[in-house]
């Protein structure tokens, strides 16, 4: 392995150190840490994993921004390692390595991904672990690997379910290649037994409440999902991974099906074929094939390193890998938090990162991924404000109602250096958690409308408003109101607040 794959994969993670402290905390990541709190086999709107990596980070590194996204970071050195690795093991030299490993560490959508707590940070490390497996077994590795492969496969739907798309691809690429021949052996279904197994309290967990996670799908898809046109989705790819570096994933993609030396790996080029039509089919995020585009990269670099016109100046290499960087450069700021807020709007104007769009939510002068990092530590502070002006009888008979997640779990964060009871909410996982049983006759409510809430309770009095300059435009001007005499009780008018979204 090129010792200049090591140094990649530190970097990336030292990059993320640097830089992941800043704006706030993402409005996923709070609801992650919440779920954390409520250890389960499942969610309505993510796997387990994800609230298992939560409250490990929280035990061991405490409540920071930093320490949130500590894990997250090195899943960021996993796949530059892993660009190099693949790289070598279907046949690249030293600057195949360093070069797949430069297109991954650049890579805008892994940048973004890296650097606060998601699935999606894992996801890839998941998927080309499994492609790893994949490439040493079709290289003559020992096939009880395929054990290996089935725990990783079996880990990684526990992270995101979307792994099953993976899996789906190996297995119709093993059909539809000269491996077929491995579906046949005892260790690749021992290894799905065991995927099998990791996967089945998670299933048990689902059909005992009735498919939750289905039937939000059915409800977002088309509605608060964006769905674009098939030439615009697989456009818009190039974005992801910079539009410097399509040409290389593009040449990998020849490599697996046209190239002499890539015939044994064409498993791998089947597999993201059968994922893209997948995807294409069902409507997914553009963002769900991030986590193939390391293994293609890395077939797209040792294409290169192959090709005899690479080799006939000195300045060809160079000028590759300069060019990278400098796209990288120009993309990183659009991925990661690295200039100030204001010159961050003004950079992300410029470009028109507004018109990539993976939600209809509403935008202003930040993308999604940064307007939703700031406002909630407002919020949280405004609520608790209004709660401790409560008379101490009230306190100790009060709820915290909070329209959406973000909210709520921001709420459960932060509130605790107020003083404040967890928070209540009818979206996703905490409409299955449900309200407080104890009588409730006082609610401070926060994210609703007056009128909505005149459906609940007699007596609806805005008491406090809340702005958040750079904010999401729903979460930038909120008003904070004191309910009470209710007209039922939470766990009465549950049925009203539960909601999918």
């Amino acid at each position: 392995m090129s010792p200049w794959v090591y140094v990649l994969a530190a970097s990336a993670t030292l990059l993320h150190f640097l830089f992941n402290s800043r704006y706030g905390f993402f409005r996923d990541e709070l609801y992650y840490a919440a779920c954390g709190e409520h250890l389960a086999w499942g969610y309505v709107d993510h796997a387990p994993l994800i609230a298992v990596v939560s409250r490990v980070t929280r035990a061991i590194l405490g409540d920071s921004l930093f320490a949130l996204r500590f894990f997250p970071a090195l899943a960021g050195a996993a796949k530059v390692f892993l660009g190099g690795w693949i790289a070598r093991e279907i046949g690249g030299g030293k600057f195949a390595q360093f070069l797949a490993a430069v297109t991954v560490l650049l890579a805008p959508i892994y940048l973004a991904f890296d650097n606060f707590l998601s699935m999606n940070a894992f996801e890839p490390v998941f998927w080309m672990g499994c492609v790893a497996i994949v490439l040493r077994i079709l290289n003559g590795g020992d096939r009880r690997l395929w054990l290996l492969g089935g725990a990783i496969a079996g880990l990684g739907i526990l992270n995101k379910h979307s792994m099953l798309f993976l899996v789906s691809g190996i297995v119709a690429g093993l059909l539809l290649s000269s491996a077929r021949r491995e579906l046949l052996n005892q260790w690749f279904w021992l290894g799905t037994g065991i995927a099998m197994l990791l996967v089945v309290p998670n299933l048990l967990w689902e059909m005992h409440r009735g498919w939750p996670t289905m039937a939000l799908l059915h409800t977002v898809i088309g509605t608060k999902y964006c769905s674009v046109g098939p030439w615009d989705y697989v456009w818009q790819q190039s974005i992801l991974t910079h539009p410097f570096c399509a040409p290389i994933w593009l040449a990998g993609l020849w490599f697996f099906f046209a190239d002499p030396c890539g015939k044994t790996y064409r498993v791998l080029g089947w597999a993201y074929l059968v994922v893209l039509a997948e995807m294409l089919t069902l409507h997914g995020k553009i963002y769900y094939m991030a986590p193939a585009y390391v293994m293609l990269l890395a077939a797209g670099c040792v294409w290169m390193e192959q090709q005899a016109w690479l080799g006939t100046r000195q300045w060809r290499k160079p000028a590759i890998v300069i060019t990278l960087f400098a796209g990288g450069a120009i993309a990183a700021p659009l991925a990661m938090p690295i200039l100030p807020v204001k010159s961050a709007i003004r950079y992300s104007n410029f470009w028109n990162v507004q018109a990539i769009r993976v939600e209809n939510v509403p935008q202003d002068d930040l993308p999604q991924l940064f307007g939703d990092m700031f406002g909630w530590q407002e919020q949280v502070a405004a609520v608790a404000e209004v709660y401790q002006a409560l008379p101490a009888e009230d306190r100790r008979a009060a709820a915290i109602l909070a329209y959406n997640y973000g909210e709520a779990s921001a709420i459960d964060y932060f509130g605790r250096r107020y003083g404040l009871p967890r928070a209540t909410c009818g979206q996703n996982q905490y409409g299955f958690w449900g309200p407080d049983k104890r009588p409730t006759a006082v609610v401070v409510a926060i994210g609703f409308r007056k009128a909505d809430l005149g459906k609940l309770f007699s007596d609806v009095l805005p008491t406090a408003h809340v702005h958040s300059q750079y904010a999401l435009p729903d979460e930038r001007d909120l008003t904070i109101f004191v309910c009470r005499n209710p007209k039922l009780s939470l766990l009465e008018s549950w049925p009203h607040l539960k909601y999918l979204d």
